[in-house]
């Protein structure tokens, strides 16, 4: 499939972050619901001048009440159109977009570049406290609560079973023609001096609800009702299990998405447009 930009146009990487709490999600939807997508593609429209719409392309979509530190877009803009806003782009957007949502960087994208298929991993983290007193009122938004002392080296060891490529159908959404196949790159838990427990979830892309489903079984083994096995046992299964809890969307941000070098970004981009299937498996999934 070519991803050529078209002819008199210009494809503009932007880096951005947004505190999710007041959006629907990152995608534009119907019923006027506010929207991260929404509320940029407005601002650009209307900083530029612009009769249309110059809709964009994101790196991986988050769900509502999801925050992001290091979300990457793409948006194919007219030469001149760019030629003439580039230099004060940033500023305008700056003015016009609610504070909760930030452009950081806005520069013409190197050939080849797509934010979504030219990725090669995505970096979320997800915060919780154990204290029993309950989160920090200052960080009641990024951080879940969970009212059971977590035991981070179970947790840990119970992560180290799902880590590599798998179908991760019994921790997603399933999605029709979508599969649900991933590898995941790393998965670990950390506590800072604070009490505050992080998992750092890597991975080449994302299924549905995946991060926030592989924390909840996590989190079982981490406060003893699953033994360290029970999430592998889960994974191996293959189909949703409901004994698995798809956290809270406010603790998990996106922190960081990978590219890889310039001269690699259209074979990446074209790669990462099969559809997979595990090795040995009979047809596509």
């Amino acid at each position: 499939m070519s991803d050529e930009v078209e002819p008199g146009f210009v494809r503009v990487r932007l880096d951005l972050s947004y505190d999710g709490a007041g959006f629907s999600g990152w995608a534009k939807q119907a019923g006027g619901r506010r929207t991260v997508q929404g509320d940029i593609e407005d601002a650009l429209r209307t900083v530029t001048r612009s009769s249309r719409t110059y809709e964009l392309t994101v790196a991986g979509r988050t769900d509502a009440g999801v925050h992001s530190r290091g979300q990457v877009a793409h948006v194919d803009l007219p030469v001149e159109l760019w030629a003439e806003h580039r230099e004060k782009l940033l500023k305008r957007l700056a003015g016009r977009l609610s504070r909760d949502v930030r452009i950081w960087r806005a520069e013409e994208a190197p050939a080849g570049f797509n934010a979504r298929f030219s990725a090669i991993w995505r970096r979320y983290a997800y915060r919780v406290s154990d204290h029993p007193g309950g989160v920090d009122p200052l960080l009641r938004g990024h951080v879940l609560w969970h009212d059971w002392p977590l035991d981070v080296a179970a947790m840990n060891a119970a992560a180290e079973r799902l880590l590599g490529e798998h179908d991760f159908a019994a921790y997603c959404k399933k999605r029709e023609g979508a599969t649900t196949i991933r590898t995941l790159q790393e998965l670990s838990w950390v506590r800072d001096a604070s009490g505050v427990i992080t998992a750092t979830v890597r991975a080449d892309a994302f299924c549905h609800n995946m991060v926030r489903s592989l924390v909840g079984a996590l989190l079982f083994v981490g406060d003893g009702h699953r033994p360290v096995e029970w999430p592998g046992k889960v994974l191996a299964a293959g189909v949703r299990d409901s004994a698995v809890h798809v956290v809270r969307p406010h603790g998990l941000t996106l922190e960081e998405v990978g590219y890889p070098a310039d001269e690699l970004l259209a074979a990446r981009n074209r790669e990462a447009r099969n559809k997979r299937s595990l090795p040995g498996s009979a047809g596509c999934c």
